[in-house]
């Protein structure tokens, strides 16, 4: 006889359930909330236009995007082109997603920068410039000292993040450094005699920029004079070199370095002033030079150390400090990469700004566009 609906009905007492039945029933309304509760969660959520990308449900707008384009562009020059300027525009998007995934990271191993190490930071980047240059150079960028406090702040904790995820992890051996030199001998074979310099420079005019840690500028022949004076009494009493180039040295490029100027080979040498290469020539390590008065002003140089021709062998201090150096760098960028590349597939984002590239064809002269800051009095 078949079991049939009817079949069970015209029995004259009700059905007993199995236990197979009674968890079957049990659990209907369970998947019914469960349906429910997924059906809710693939609901689209509505973004406003003007947010262009969600990381982890978090919104990175277009503001956002367009503050920290604003630092890579330079204001007095031709407006960038449509396609170049989205193309910056997504390349910094993807960075602030790359940022916002990592900071979220920081967060959860409670290695969020603290209110003692911005400042820190802060002191350190205004520093070389004067309250009037710092401020001109925020509003520039439309930027305020808040925006710059909380960009460092997330600076600092993704450094920190990343010093403990990927840096603490490399690793380099003696033999790295023996294989890496006989790889690449060539490289630490020196051509001709360097010099490694350095220097502190002071003019007779008024400098539009200084960057030394005084603020301290001659502006004419007398104060050039008393300043050089003053510097050769402070060395000749024992100061130290880098030190008094980073307070007064009126060099743009060189006074943040202590006056460093690298490693000069000779032939360059041979295209300076005469009186320049002359007075390098002829002084020994560690040796300061007397001032040399120049057509832009006064030079006062420190020789640090002289290559003399041929190959530099593996004992050198040096090589094994550049090696270990380049060896690391290496390791560094690749480790990081992958570090990068696991963090993003672990991480839910949506680039909007990239969905509507693609839909438009990149024809998107609104998203290309961005307000630069009205240059400031007195730049």
């Amino acid at each position: 006889m078949n079991l049939t609906v009817a079949n069970l009905r015209s029995v004259g007492h009700p059905m007993k359930y199995s236990k197979g039945a009674k968890r079957a029933a049990a659990w209907l309304p369970l998947a019914a909330m469960a349906f429910a509760a997924a059906a809710g969660c693939n609901k689209q959520v509505q973004h406003a236009p003007d947010v262009w990308a969600v990381v982890n449900g978090k919104e990175i707008k277009r503001e956002e995007v367009d503050k920290y384009y604003r630092t890579q562009v330079n204001p007095e020059g031709q407006e960038p082109a449509l396609e170049e300027s989205l193309s910056k525009k997504l390349n910094v998007l993807d960075e602030l997603i790359y940022n916002e995934i990592l900071l979220e990271k920081a967060k959860k191993l409670n290695l969020e920068a603290s209110d003692g190490e911005v400042e820190d930071k802060f002191t350190e980047m205004k520093s070389p410039y004067t309250e009037d240059e710092f401020q001109r150079r925020l509003s520039d960028q439309a930027m305020t000292v808040e925006d710059l406090k909380f960009q460092l702040r997330r600076q600092l904790s993704i450094q920190k993040l990343l010093n403990r995820e990927v840096v603490a992890k490399i690793t380099i051996t003696d033999q790295d450094v023996t294989d890496f030199y006989n790889a690449n001998k060539a490289q630490f074979n020196v051509a001709e005699p360097q010099y490694h310099i350095a220097q502190i420079v002071v003019t007779p005019r008024k400098e539009q920029q200084i960057r030394n840690r005084k603020n301290d500028d001659a502006t004419n022949e007398a104060e050039a004079q008393r300043k050089v004076k003053m510097l050769m009494d402070r060395l000749n009493s024992g100061a130290d070199f880098a030190q008094l180039a980073m307070d007064y040295s009126e060099d743009l490029n060189t006074a943040g370095t202590g006056g460093d100027l690298g490693y000069v080979p000779e032939s360059a040498l041979n295209q300076s002033d005469p009186a320049l290469k002359k007075t390098v020539v002829g002084m020994k390590p560690g040796q300061v030079s007397p001032p040399i008065q120049l057509k832009e002003g006064y030079r006062i140089l420190k020789l640090i150390t002289r290559e003399s021709p041929g190959l530099r062998g593996i004992s050198d201090p040096q090589v094994q400090q550049t090696i270990r150096d380049t060896l690391r760098n290496r390791k560094e960028q690749l480790l990081r990469l992958a570090y990068l590349a696991i963090a993003r597939d672990g991480a839910r984002v949506t680039n909007f700004l990239a969905e509507r590239v693609i839909e438009a064809a990149g024809k998107l002269p609104d998203a290309a566009k961005t307000t630069m800051p009205q240059k400031s009095i007195g730049h």
